[in-house]
């Protein structure tokens, strides 16, 4: 098995201007969703953002990642934390899965603690269909504190 992997990243459109420090810090340090790298050396070879609903870039975004070598696209922790959370995750999961053959990741930073206090006050993620899409970037509460 090859020691390094190669990903792509995609955000929410909402945060198109965000420059990405905390996907980056999170994937250096092998935090959040990439602590599933733990042994591999992570190359990224694609950041962007979706283009806002519903999602106009996921085609042409997934099919660019693929040609450069991505073995796994994550879509941003932003997708999730975001108000309100994207309902076009699990669709974008579900169509670059099947039409690239690629794994999908949901998540990349640990979930800051601010986010998830207002979430569980407003009870976004109640619904048991949410557990397994914030569960790769729960993390614990010193790494969400840190994540602020």
């Amino acid at each position: 098995m090859d020691s390094k992997i190669k990903i792509g990243i995609i955000i929410c459109d909402r945060y198109r201007r965000c420059a990405g420090g905390k996907c980056f810090r999170a994937m250096r340090n092998k935090e959040g969703a990439f602590d599933i790298y733990q042994d591999r050396e992570v190359e990224l070879v694609g950041f962007t953002t979706c283009d806002g609903c519903p999602g106009g870039n996921i085609e042409y975004a997934g099919e660019e990642m693929v040609k450069n070598g991505a073995e796994v696209i994550h879509l941003a922790t932003g997708l999730v934390v975001g108000y309100p959370p994207c309902p076009y995750i699990e669709t974008f999961k579900a169509f670059l899965e099947k039409r690239y053959a690629v794994k999908v990741v949901v998540g990349t930073h640990p979930i800051p603690k601010k986010y998830l206090e207002m979430h569980i006050h407003l009870k976004t993620w109640d619904d048991p269909a949410w557990k397994p899409l914030i569960d790769p970037t729960m993390g614990d509460e010193t790494i969400r504190e840190s994540y602020n």
